[in-house]
This record gives structure tokens, C-alpha cells and sequence, in this order.
């Protein structure tokens, strides 16, 4: 009965969110326990997996308090679902005023594609599937997908029928379930989890890829400043701004002085947002690369009055500890932005995870890449958050689709400010 999952999505101090999806309209709950306690057992809501829902639940569990490490397990019609990898989730820790914040890792990476080759380009696109057990060697506390994460194809878009196979077939990839199964997923998307290639705010359908992206992962919030999948969650003292750069986005052919990319009212958000945030980091994620002043593909520097607005607005209010994290490139590399007026500004794009790379970075102009950063292989980031609060550190690193390292780099917070 069980298609895909479990799988581990937000973690907040008084409650954690969990996802399944079956094969047929089920009962699902999860037990849970604390790691050192097994004796003393809780249960989260029982939910049917209907046909309204895609055979999805989110499941709820509310019993947890802060700072804890919890086992747990699936149930479907009330048995046991036995999966052959550890199923472990964890509350976020209550630090603020007692402590320094914990040292905690992040995964992140883009584009995601998984072939079935009734619907697959005629060339082979897909590969390198084991990426995710590579991923989950890293042992994340958190995995952050970057857009892309699923590929609608021509037969998928345009109804609702095909936007729930598709993310129910890349959902079911079998060497992604013990990643989902025990680090904590959040994602945001872009074109290819949205709609057709390049579309924007006039595709048909975003209603039914936005209630198909909600059903399938289990962010804690969305719709923030107007945007489709826009929202926010921290991690200790980090925290993530996931933006929507497709909802209310103008044409990529019809370029004007004051064309669209996030939004007005989106950017609004994210500047009172980030203004009003007092994290160490302040890690703004979107769809596309911000940071690149290459004019090419989809890239924010297209939109040159709107993301200028953005980085000036950043400068002007002094806001320290800004990172951008982008995907959509099908390359990665960190780019660097000085400033005369503020610290440098960095841009970490990774991709692809399992699409097939791209080679033409070679050749554009990104006068900003940091020398020996870029990547044109499938590949991944890991990000460790360290330190005392008064002097925290990232360490990024890029890692390949076996997991070998490929370069690391560090950025601490002090030079941020």
C-alpha cells in the first residue's frame, strides 16, 4: 500500500510534519518516541489517503518537545510498515537566551529528473539516481531542494492528472527514500515544478502545480507577499527565505524597464522580512541566479531594475548576513559581488543533481565566479552552520555524484556585517 515516504518535512520546537503517499485510499498515522525513552510512545492523527489528496497525508506530530531526538514509525490501516533505513526526525532546539545555537548541516542541490520512457526526450537525460545515497552518507539535518524538482514533461502540464503522476513518479524514487525518510525536506521550485520551460505569471495551471507542490511537501507555511510557494522557516539561528520567481514573473520575451521577476509585492516581503530578521545568516533561496551579471537564460540581471531595487535596498538598510542560494543553471558555482558600500554579497547555484549538466558556463560571463568553484558534473552541496554565536562559520562544500569533494570554502559571519 505504501508508494512513497515517509518523509521528514518542518521541524519546529512544539511540532513536526510528516508525508506519505500510498498506492490506495489507506488509514495512515505515525508512533514516534523519543530516542532514549521507548517506552513512552505517541501518535499522531489518523488520516485517509483519499483520491482528492493524491493518496497523500500529512501527518502531525504534536507531541514533541524542544530539542529532542525521535524514532518513529509508519502505520497503514493501523500495521506496521517496516522500511530498511533508519526513520528518525528532530524537534528545533529552544536556545535563544540560554545558549549558543547548535552546530547543525544542510544539503542542498537542484534539478531533479527521473525518466520513464514513455514520456522522456528522445535523447537520454537522466542519470546518477544513487546522488541521494551520497547525500544521505553526508548525514544532513536537513536537505533544501533548490527548484526543479521535479520535471513536468509535454503530456504532464496541462492537466491535473498529469502534474500529480509526474511528482508521484519522481516522489517514488527508490534510492531517494532513506534521505526523505530522516532529514528534514523543504523546497521551493521553479519552471520545471511550476509549468512549461521558462512560463510565468500567464500559465493556465499554476493553480493545480501550487495545490500539487503543498500535497507533496510539507513546508510550514506559503502564499507570503503574494507569491505562489513563497515562504520562510529558521534552523537554530539561520534563517531561509524561499521565494517564488515564476508566480508573478513577466515574460522572458517581453523585456521593459519595470518588468517582473518576484513581484512588488513579494519584493516587499522579503525587504520587511529580512529587515525585521535577526538571524546570523539570512539565506534567500530562489529559482534562478541572482548574482551573475551574465545577460543569458533566465538569469535575475534580465530584470536589471527590479534586482537592483533589491541589492540596493539590501545596502541601504544595512542588513547583515545575506547569502542568495539559487538552482536552474544545470552548473554550480558560488559567485561574488563587491560592493562599495556594504560587504560582499555571495550567490551559491548548485546543479544538477540527477539532470544532465550544462557546459556553456564556460564561455558566459560571470565576472563575479569565484576562481575554482564552477562544476559541470552532477554534483551537490553540503553546508555545515559552527561556531558560538559570536563568531559563527559556513563551510560549503561541493561534492560530486559519489560523494568525492570537489572544492570547499569558507564564510564567516563577521564578514558579513
Amino acid at each position: 500500500m505504501l508508494r512513497s515516504g515517509p518523509m521528514v518535512g518542518y521541524s519546529e520546537m512544539r511540532e513536526v510534519m510528516l508525508w506519505v503517499q500510498t498506492t490506495q485510499p489507506t488509514r495512515a498515522h505515525i508512533e514516534y518516541w523519543e530516542k532514549d525513552k521507548p517506552d513512552e510512545r505517541y501518535q499522531t492523527a489518523e488520516v485517509e489517503t483519499g483520491e482528492v489528496s493524491g493518496l497523500t497525508a500529512h501527518l502531525l506530530a504534536d507531541k514533541v518537545q524542544p530539542g529532542r531526538r525521535y524514532e518513529y514509525a509508519l502505520y497503514l490501516n493501523r500495521k506496521p510498515v517496516a522500511r530498511p533505513y533508519p526513520l528518525e526526525f528532530q524537534s528545533q532546539e529552544l536556545w535563544q537566551w540560554r545558549k549558543d545555537p547548535a552546530n547543525f548541516r544542510m544539503a542542498m542541490g537542484s534539478c531533479t529528473y527521473v525518466s520513464e520512457a514513455a514520456y522522456d526526450r528522445p535523447v537520454p537525460y537522466a542519470g546518477d539516481y544513487d546522488i541521494f545515497t551520497s547525500i544521505d552518507q553526508q548525514k544532513p539535518d536537513l536537505m533544501l531542494w533548490l527548484g526543479d524538482n521535479v520535471y513536468l514533461r509535454e503530456a504532464d502540464w496541462n492537466t491535473r492528472t498529469g502534474i500529480w503522476h509526474r511528482n508521484s513518479h519522481t516522489r517514488a524514487l527508490p534510492e531517494m527514500q532513506p534521505l526523505l525518510g530522516h532529514a528534514h525536506n523543504y523546497a521551493l521550485w521553479d519552471d520545471h515544478d511550476y509549468g512549461p520551460n521558462d512560463s510565468g505569471y500567464s500559465f493556465a495551471h499554476k493553480q493545480l502545480t501550487l495545490a500539487a507542490f503543498k500535497r507533496f511537501w510539507a513546508n510550514p507555511n506559503y502564499e507570503q507577499g503574494g507569491g505562489g510557494i513563497t515562504g520562510t522557516f529558521q534552523w537554530n539561528d539561520v534563517q531561509f527565505f524561499l521565494l517564488d520567481d515564476r508566480w508573478l514573473r513577466s515574460a522572458n520575451k517581453l523585456p521593459t524597464a519595470n518588468a517582473s521577476y518576484l513581484g512588488e509585492t513579494q519584493l516587499q516581503w522579503l525587504l520587511d522580512a529580512l529587515a525585521s530578521s535577526t538571524a546570523t545568516f539570512k539565506f534567500v533561496a530562489v529559482g534562478g541566479q541572482v548574482l551573475n551579471p551574465a545577460r543569458v537564460f533566465e538569469n535575475y540581471s534580465n530584470y536589471e531594475q527590479e534586482r537592483g531595487r533589491l541589492l540596493n535596498a539590501i545596502t541601504a538598510a544595512k542588513i547583515p548576513g545575506v547569502i542568495f542560494l539559487s538552482g536552474d543553471r544545470h552548473h554550480t558555482e558560488l559567485t561574488r559581488l563587491e560592493r562599495t558600500n556594504g560587504y560582499p554579497l555571495y550567490d551559491l547555484t548548485v546543479s544538477p543533481l540527477t539532470s544532465a549538466p550544462a557546459l556553456g558556463a564556460r564561455e558566459e560571463g560571470n565576472t563575479g565566479r569565484v576562481a575554482g568553484t564552477l562544476v559541470t558534473q552532477r554534483n551537490f552541496a553540503i553546508v555545515d552552520v559552527s561556531g558560538p554565536l559570536a563568531d559563527r562559520h559556513l563551510q560549503i562544500r561541493i561534492h560530486d555524484a559519489k560523494g568525492k569533494l570537489l572544492w570547499e570554502q569558507s564564510i564567516a559571519a563577521k564578514d558579513l556585517r
